[in-house]
């Protein structure tokens, strides 16, 4: 009997443990493929505005822009277009000379 109660408890913490880390929302920090691919429920790799608002928000609020082409969906490749054209302009923006004031 001594030996059950400790036995419970620590099966008891173990599948506490297991709910508490399967409840976490996915890491901060993934990568901008592993965020596609977690919000391409679908997995054809056309990324919907639906999908898009559920599961890629930061895309989800440039998504317009990012699909040029008005296909309805976005691709990987069109969201790095995307993020290097911005890249780009916000590095000119930074770096040009402002005129100087008459």
């Amino acid at each position: 009997m001594r030996i059950l109660l400790p036995l419970l408890a620590a099966v008891a913490f173990s599948i506490s443990a297991n709910a508490q880390a399967a409840s976490k929302p996915a890491h901060p920090h993934a990568t901008m493929q592993q965020r596609f691919e977690q919000a391409n429920v679908t997995h054809d790799g056309h990324l919907t505005l639906d999908q898009a608002k559920t599961g890629y928000k930061s895309v989800a609020r440039h998504f317009d822009a990012i699909d040029q082409d008005k296909k309805g969906y976005i691709t990987e490749d069109d969201i790095r277009a995307y993020y290097k054209t911005q890249h780009t302009l916000h590095h000119q923006a930074t770096t040009s000379p402002h005129a100087p004031s008459s």
